[in-house]
């Protein structure tokens, strides 16, 4: 048997549509229950249904009533807070086209995106990075005038294709440099499979999600999906110590947790048990999840980790749930409503051979393709399949397992980092000949980004952290830096970046 797994068409989008009226749709019916709950160590400041849709409307009429129009694009460039969310669904609400970016990028990276997007204007906290000084960037629509649009009258939400664009994330390539992903308004009705086949959530949840406002991670699966099917989104205060959230997760009542391996794997070095009494299970996505870890949770919580694979160009579409676990070492099944195959180069492979994970091009979620690259997007289909770029096997049940990249790309705390973008970054720095970033991981279940470098001396690991932190976003900053005589290259030049792992000092880990 060939490795296709068909769950059967999805429900057809709506027309017309809107992202943001999808989202906030029983804002009507339950406008006095609370959409959103941000946790501290004694209280919430709770948002209900009714006055969250009137600050996101409110904003989409004040972007409008700024000179901006529908399908001009904004560039986010806001912090950890509430204002995120509101200020990237009002644009939406308003046939505006936001890109969320994060608050960690630099000057250099922003001014980057600004040359990529040539956006109508920026909106902008003034403690996140934006354009460097010494250049004319957009104009910029300030915090405080942001905040004062929320009690604006609603704007009308912008009904249309739900094929037409609606937000624009960036990704790293494979090139090198971060690619921007184009979405379409029908990316959240393509969500409510992987809320059936992965969260099983409903309206009387009460799901935390342990990430910050800004991520995309929190933005869909912590705030958009709960609202879609009118349940309460709840998250940390920012700076909330990881070793608290089981005190938040027990005095907040919440059903369901969702974050990174790496969350459940600190909450864990600080608490042998955990009394989740309302907890029914976990949630985790962004980087492959370990069999030990979540042996471990399930010991220590009486809770079960359900794992989701996916990526920017088509969010999560393999996954496991309480109703269908995921045997051991498994991603988990196709979603209802996915059509998925491990791919060779003369098509499916068959059952148990290895391949390339890929969905088929039909697949509601998967992105409109590359702003501006064209090409780029026409050499990720092969046929009428998206290949991801990551390999796995399936078994005759359809459990999918994931194998690794076929390509260098390295995974920092759940964020897809090129090691060609940090290694261009650093090849600037003084003294420094050749570099080479890969990651490693140091211990069980932890992962660093780690830069392979030669020189004729050794250079002051202080000054390149320092040099890093100039110029790559904190998530993307190697960790530690090792000088090579040589590095290891094929018979073409090329750096083998899988020929450094081995060189790694593992006393210094």
């Amino acid at each position: 048997m060939l490795s296709i797994f068909d769950q059967g068409p999805p429900p057809p989008c709506p027309a017309p549509f809107n992202l943001a009226a999808h989202v906030l749709g029983k804002a009507s019916t339950l406008g006095d229950k609370t959409a959103l709950s941000v946790l501290s160590a004694d209280s919430s400041d709770d948002w209900s249904f009714a006055p969250l849709e009137a600050a996101v409307r409110g904003t989409g009429a004040g972007l409008l009533q700024a000179g901006l129009t529908p399908g001009d694009i904004v560039l986010m460039r806001l912090g950890n807070s509430v204002e995120f969310p509101i200020a990237y669904l009002g644009a939406i609400a308003a046939g505006i086209v936001p890109v969320p970016t994060s608050s960690q990028l630099t000057e250099d990276e922003v001014a980057a995106m600004v040359a990529d997007l040539s956006p109508a204007a920026i909106l902008r906290d003034p403690g996140v990075a934006g354009v460097p000084p010494s250049q004319n960037g957009p104009r910029e629509i300030g915090l405080d005038q942001l905040t004062s649009m929320r009690d604006l009258p609603p704007c009308a939400y912008d009904m249309g294709d739900p094929d037409r664009l609606a937000y624009i994330i960036y990704t790293s390539g494979t090139s090198g440099s971060p690619r921007a992903v184009m979405h379409a308004h029908r990316a959240i009705w393509a969500r409510q499979m992987m809320i059936d086949s992965w969260y099983e959530l409903t309206e009387a949840d009460r799901l935390l999600h342990a990430g910050a406002f800004n991520w995309t991670y929190t933005l869909g699966t912590g705030l958009m999906d709960p609202w879609t099917m009118g349940a309460t989104a709840l998250i940390p205060e920012p700076g909330t110590d990881l070793a608290a959230l089981p005190d938040r997760l027990r005095s907040s009542r919440a059903t369901i947790v969702a974050a990174a391996p790496g969350v459940y794997r600190k909450i864990l070095s600080a608490h042998d048990r955990i009394d989740l009494p309302d907890l029914r299970h976990g949630l985790t996505a962004g980087e492959k999840l370990s069999e030990p870890l979540r042996q471990a949770w399930a010991e220590a919580s009486g809770t079960r980790l359900y794992e989701a694979y996916g990526m920017s160009e088509c969010s999560t579409f393999i996954s496991s749930c309480p109703s269908d676990p995921a045997p051991a070492g498994a991603l988990g099944t196709p979603q209802k409503g996915r059509r998925i195959a491990i791919l060779g180069d003369d098509g499916p492979v068959e059952q148990g051979a290895p391949g390339t994970i890929a969905v088929h091009r039909d697949d509601p979620g998967l992105m409109l393709g590359y702003l501006g690259q064209p090409e780029d997007t026409a050499a990720r289909f092969r046929g009428d399949w998206f290949l991801t770029g990551d390999q796995g096997v399936m078994d005759p049940a359809g459990h999918i397992s994931y194998l690794g990249r076929d390509d260098d790309m390295m995974n920092a705390g759940g964020y897809r980092v090129s090691p060609m973008e940090v290694e261009a970054a650093l090849s600037h720095f003084p003294g420094l000949t050749h570099v080479a970033a890969t990651e490693i991981e140091v211990k069980a279940d932890a992962r660093i980004i780690v830069a392979f470098y030669t020189a004729p001396e050794p250079l002051d690991e202080a000054e390149l952290k320092a040099f890093a932190a100039q110029h790559l976003a904190r998530y993307k900053q190697p960790r530690a830096y090792v000088r090579l005589d040589a590095l290891p290259t094929g018979a073409n030049g090329k750096v083998q970046r899988r020929a450094l792992k081995p060189l790694y000092p593992r006393k210094s880990a």
